[in-house]
């Protein structure tokens, strides 16, 4: 699989950050909206590492510690809000090493995808690698509670790309689920997801 994976990679990720998103937290919510038109946006970057494990590649995620004021317990991949001045992929590799300890020399970045504009006003920029074994990790103490992964395979299955609901603010929003095991991605994350495999399975460009 890993090969196809990069051929399409390589073909269908965009070389250069995007300047705006194509994807939010409304994309399925049209009457359901919580992002304002004209939001002054704050950049993030995140990483979507696919380790390259003997037994087939895998997607490394993290699960937030539950105390956090804001995601507290959520899946995300590792990333956050970007500095002044700062590049989105060295962001994104800075983001990782604090959070997981994964150091940028065993990442080889791909391309990037399309925007995602967050309920919180995240613009967020994922930057797709592939990341060679022999690394050591270290989960942030006060930020991470795990560090697990999840086959690429089965997040590129569309059949294990769910949709659920839930009220909030008193208003029914709809959000993409991949269960697995006993992890429940959803949110921001499994719409990244979403449009990863979107883009390089589904595209015509």
């Amino acid at each position: 699989m890993i090969e196809d994976f990069k051929t399409r990679a390589l073909r269908y990720l965009l070389k250069e950050p995007p300047e705006t998103w194509n994807h939010s937290d409304d994309d399925m919510n049209d009457r359901a909206r919580m992002i304002p038109d004209g939001v002054e946006t704050k950049p993030a970057s995140v990483l979507i590492p696919i380790i390259l494990r003997e037994t087939g590649p895998t997607v490394m995620l993290t699960q937030r510690t539950a105390h956090l004021s804001k995601h507290a317990g959520q899946i995300a991949f590792p990333g956050g809000r970007r500095d002044a001045g700062e590049t989105v992929l060295n962001a994104a590799l800075r983001e990782t090493f604090e959070e997981t300890g994964l150091a940028r020399e065993y990442i080889n970045p791909l391309g990037y995808l399309d925007g995602y504009l967050t309920i919180t006003h995240y613009m967020v920029t994922p930057v797709v690698a592939l990341v060679r074994q022999g690394f050591d990790l270290q989960a942030h103490a006060h930020e991470v509670d795990d560090i697990f992964e999840v086959p690429l395979i089965f997040l590129m299955n569309p059949e294990n790309c769910k949709t659920q609901s839930r009220e909030f603010k008193g208003m029914v929003r709809h959000f993409y689920v991949y269960p697995h095991g006993e992890r429940y991605i959803w949110g921001a994350t499994a719409g990244m997801i979403k449009n990863l495999y979107d883009r390089l399975y589904e595209t015509s460009f």
